[in-house]
């Protein structure tokens, strides 16, 4: 576990550029995830705020068409996308972000989300016009993603990027979107019930088995009751808590936005730290939230029945969703509590914030916390077992023997995510899922001119009522 520890110590240094001194510490691939998401924000005339609430009348079903082509619906694939992305992120995340940057650490990712967006309008966008929609015995099946845009938008010469995004695609699945989830629900239940890993690591592994195995009309289904559910039980809590302590929230948005500039004084328990640790744990807790500029949430969209920049801008709704809603929530808890300033041991992740519902709604505060963490793992655990498989089907071709063996895989590396400790899963990844971003952001540059064209196209005829 030591030698674990390290190498993944070592991976994630490398992969986000911590060693690039001349940034002041800041690491490089988050000062890319940043300009990148400015870039498509400008070129493409800030859609994140323009469509907003068109976003919102295609999500509800305004603007269907029969006979678009696809598995699923606006809002299941909504809902399959978020439920890869709310959950431990927005839990366990934050309040890792919090513990390490301090409540600065929390303005960059409420700026990490708004530029991200238009990233994240960019990827699920390419996906649908470059996917591949086919029918095998009567069903409609999609293929869709990064890897295929690139296939198909820039040629023979990119297939190595091609190849590489769908390597990251399996890793990440196994890091971000497996180990990662069991891990974090392990040692919640381990903490607040004295259940031992082993067990939950089985029980979720069965679980996850008897899921995936219905592809994603069934993990849009099981998400699509899930992901609405357990936002309105988390968020009403957060909610009551925020409400309880309203008096207190101006002065710690001041702190917010004032540690995000200067970083954060040594206070209680809590060690100081500098902007750079702060701008650094803002944007990769942000990017793990909600992976604008990753790219994987397109995976998901690709599957609907929409036209493609109807359901980018479905898509940009997600940062707003899972970033500045649920996460803000669970940060302001954080705050009020202090808690953030007792992180160290076992608590931390996850646990952090169960204490601080705890501290003010007692034991059922911490259930809440627990319960939406087991329900938010699950979700987000089936969803990216979907992306693994895409990852396989496009290196490996669509038999059913390589999604077999990924499948068996997957549920492995649900125990072992279990029985594993926080950091060394936490390092590996946010390491391979940083890989992602490489190819992802090259593609969305690439092929900015041909989604530029669409998108004006696509807002001419919103304006003439041909949409």
């Amino acid at each position: 576990m030591d030698s674990f520890a390290s190498f993944s110590e070592g991976f994630v240094s490398f992969v986000w550029g911590y060693g690039a001194s001349f940034l002041g510490g800041i690491p490089l691939l988050v000062v890319f995830l940043l300009l990148a998401g400015l870039f498509f924000t400008l070129i493409y005339r800030f859609p994140q705020f323009r469509h907003f609430k068109h976003a919102i009348d295609v999500t509800a079903g305004k603007y269907d068409k029969p006979e678009d082509k696809g598995e699923i619906s606006h809002f299941q694939a909504l809902c399959a996308a978020l439920s890869a992305t709310i959950g431990l992120g927005n839990i366990a995340g934050v309040a890792v972000a919090i513990a390490a940057g301090g409540p600065g650490a929390v303005f960059w990712m409420w700026l990490a989300a708004l530029v991200g967006a238009a990233t994240k309008f960019s990827s699920i966008s390419l996906s649908l016009i470059y996917r591949e929609v086919k029918v095998e015995d009567g069903e409609t099946v999609v293929n869709g993603g990064p890897m295929y845009t690139i296939k198909q938008g820039l040629g023979k010469a990119f297939l190595p990027l091609a190849f590489f995004y769908a390597v990251a695609t399996i890793l990440s699945s196994f890091g971000a979107g497996n180990m990662f989830q069991s891990q974090s629900v392990a040692s919640l239940l381990s903490s607040n019930g004295g259940i031992p890993p082993w067990v939950t690591g089985i029980v979720f592994a069965a679980l996850t088995a008897a899921v995936i195995l219905g592809g994603i009309k069934r993990i849009g289904s099981v998400a699509g009751k899930l992901v609405p559910t357990m936002v309105v039980l988390y968020f009403g809590a957060a909610v009551i808590i925020v409400l309880m302590n309203l008096g207190a929230v101006p002065a710690l948005i001041k702190q917010i936005f004032v540690d995000a500039f200067t970083g954060t004084a040594a206070v209680g328990g809590f060690t100081g730290v500098t902007i750079q640790q702060v701008i650094a744990q803002g944007i990769r807790r942000a990017v793990f939230s909600n992976e604008a500029g990753m790219g994987t949430a397109a995976m998901a969209h690709a599957a609907a029945k929409s036209s493609p920049i109807q359901e980018g801008i479905v898509g940009l709704l997600g940062p707003y969703i899972d970033t500045i809603v649920v996460c803000t929530v669970t940060a302001l808890v954080l705050l009020i509590t202090g808690e953030w300033m007792n992180a160290g041991g076992t608590n931390t992740g996850s646990v952090l914030t169960s204490t601080a519902f705890s501290s003010v709604l007692g034991d059922v505060g911490g259930w809440i916390v627990t319960i939406t963490v087991i329900f938010f793992a699950f979700s987000t655990i089936i969803s990216w077992s979907y992306y693994g498989e895409k990852g396989v089907t496009y290196i490996f071709g669509d038999g059913k023997t390589g999604v077999l063996v990924f499948r068996i895989l997957f549920v492995v590396f649900v125990f072992i995510g279990a029985v594993s400790k926080l950091t060394p899963v936490l390092n590996f990844s946010d390491a391979v899922f940083g890989l992602l971003a490489i190819p992802n952001l090259i593609c969305n540059f690439l092929l900015r001119g041909k989604l530029d064209e669409s998108l004006k196209e696509y807002e001419l005829d919103l304006k003439e009522g041909k949409v």
